[in-house]
């Protein structure tokens, strides 16, 4: 009996002893390091570099140089900008992205981690409640029944096995407990970092919004001064002419390679449309149409090669028809344009996107996105200019839509 109370006594004493280690052991963890994943390192890596990239760009705004380039000049300076704060957007959001992915790996490890700590602790009470009960912790009681010297030898064998195995079993759960904390800081770690990334979102996506403004705010600054907007509409008059120069060319080296594919039988890398035209935009409200009209930022009568569209800004831009794309660029009248053949002497250009999402040479299937909306170029308002153009005329785009569509000062 006495020896059963003592048995019991040491039991519970290693018990305490055990939980005690366990809680030492959980307040000396160190909370989890940084996230090291290689896309993340790759992904602020990238941050670094727009970042730099930026600053570069800032510090020609701030510049006694800036202030001396023309207004076509700055607006090309600042929609530079703007494109980089885009990317820096996008960076962020990969980000949020990788580090959601992420989240839910560390949930995975944090369960398997408990579930695994879980395990060793049911063992572990199981091996003392077995000692208990059984009276296997009198280790000496089993030694001095030893019968002979061999025996002994082999009885004290015998309970060094058990007593490694019992501390095996102990350390075995410490580690279980460490392992769990760990997997447990690194979630907290990670899921902070990813709340960081959405408060510099945040931040990004208004400074977003007030370099659009002062880019839009620069060309309606024109509306006083006719010589300098004589100037910027000579200069624009020159680009749109060595643009359309640049899409007459490539629109006949394509049509060359489509004849030669027809002679050899060879149709395979031959793009073609479907013949019929979809709306190119988010928005149904035509603000300004195709034909001479007065231009809205020159103030005088010229001639309006498209239409364009109304359009929230990152809005999507649309293929009007399955195409392959000839020209993906920035120019200072487009801005960030689209070109897209689609064979037969049909092209269609998308122009003042607030990015691009396709590239030259990039094959596009009719309605996929190429792009978002936007402001970039001589334009005073987040819109899209949408053109047609057939063998290098450039046609009204509403004679290839059936209806649908509103005007702005009609509707």
């Amino acid at each position: 009996m006495k020896n059963k109370k003592l048995h019991r006594a040491i039991a519970i004493i290693l018990a305490i002893i055990m939980v005690f280690s366990i809680l030492w052991a959980a307040l000396s963890t160190m909370t989890a390091s940084a996230v090291t994943q290689a896309q993340i390192d790759k992904l602020r890596s990238e941050a670094k570099q727009l970042g730099d990239k930026k600053r570069a760009v800032q510090s020609e705004i701030n510049s006694l140089k800036y202030e001396q380039l023309s207004a076509t000049a700055k607006k090309n300076v600042l929609d530079n900008r703007i494109s980089l704060t885009e990317m820096e957007i996008d960076n962020i959001n990969e980000l949020i992205e990788a580090y959601r992915l992420l989240i839910i790996e560390k949930e995975i490890e944090v369960t398997v981690a408990q579930k695994r700590e879980d395990g060793q602790l049911e063992l572990y009470k199981r091996r003392v409640r077995d000692m208990e009960e059984n009276g296997a912790l009198s280790y000496l009681a089993v030694i001095f029944d030893a019968a002979s010297f061999s025996d002994l030898l082999a009885r004290i064998d015998f309970v060094g096995d058990i007593m490694r195995s019992d501390e095996a079993a102990y350390r075995g759960l410490i580690q279980a407990r460490l392992d769990t904390i760990a997997a447990k800081d690194a979630l907290v770690a990670t899921v902070a970092e990813q709340e960081a990334e959405k408060v510099e979102l945040q931040v990004k996506q208004e400074e977003l919004v007030a370099q659009v403004e002062e880019s839009l705010q620069l060309l309606a600054l024109l509306e006083e001064d006719i010589a300098e907007r004589t100037a910027i509409w000579n200069e624009m008059d020159a680009e749109t002419d060595r643009i359309q120069a640049d899409i007459a060319k490539k629109t006949e080296e394509l049509r060359r390679q489509e004849e030669a594919a027809a002679l050899s039988g060879n149709l395979s890398g031959t793009v073609r449309g479907t013949g019929s035209l979809q709306w190119p935009g988010t928005s149904n409200v035509i603000t300004r149409e195709f034909g001479t009209q007065e231009h809205p930022i020159y103030k005088d009568m010229r001639p309006h090669y498209g239409i364009d569209l109304r359009a929230s800004y990152g809005s999507n831009i649309y293929a009007a028809d399955t195409g392959k794309v000839i020209t993906a660029t920035y120019s200072s009248s487009y801005g960030n344009y689209i070109v897209i053949n689609h064979g037969g002497g049909r092209t269609t250009l998308y122009a003042h996107m607030s990015k691009l999402k396709s590239k030259e040479g990039d094959t596009v299937s009719k309605g996929a996105v190429i792009g978002y909306a936007g402001s970039t170029g001589a334009s005073t308002a987040t819109h899209l200019h949408f053109e047609v153009a057939e063998n290098g005329v450039r046609k009204n785009p509403l004679n290839y839509f059936s209806g649908g569509y509103v005007f702005k000062d009609k509707s």
